[in-house]
């Protein structure tokens, strides 16, 4: 990571697990939180919290992605508190819910279902609760038709 130092304006980096049975059951990494830890605090230390102009166009900075997983896998309360207390609490948090099960998560009956309303709305209540004050607000474009006359 310090090898980029200034090649980079935006880090977009996803944090999927918090604990690491989790990280090495799905994923095969049995130190993800150790690795992904010192890559978030190495990404920040170089670009710094997430700047946008008025169109809300990102100029520079660290964006975090985090899917929420259902039955609290990710580990988001403690991912979120992370971000707060340990990178900033003006870290900008896309908490993404688009979680769906494909390949060989049907096998496993702790993944093998999307993600409910309301673990998404905890996952977003948590890192609110933590003190980040910049979580992506998921305005999406809706499409107009307008009837030919």
């Amino acid at each position: 990571m310090a090898l980029l130092d200034g090649i980079f304006d935006i880090y977009m980096p996803d944090f999927k697990f918090w604990e690491d049975k989790w990280a090495d059951r799905f994923c095969h990494a049995p130190d993800y939180r150790k690795v992904t830890i010192e890559a978030l605090k190495e990404m920040h230390r170089q670009v710094g919290d997430l700047v946008m102009d008025d169109d809300g166009i990102a100029w520079k900075g660290l964006l975090v992605r985090h899917l929420v997983m259902p039955n609290h896998v990710a580990g988001s309360e403690k991912i979120m508190d992370f971000l707060a207390n340990e990178i900033a609490t003006h870290t900008y948090v896309n908490v993404m819910d688009q979680y769906r099960p494909c390949g060989t998560a049907h096998e496993d009956e702790t993944i093998d279902r999307r993600l409910t309303a309301e673990e998404y709305r905890s996952a977003v209540d948590v890192a609110r609760k933590s003190g980040l004050t910049r979580l992506d607000p998921r305005i999406r474009p809706r499409l107009i038709f307008m009837r030919s006359q």
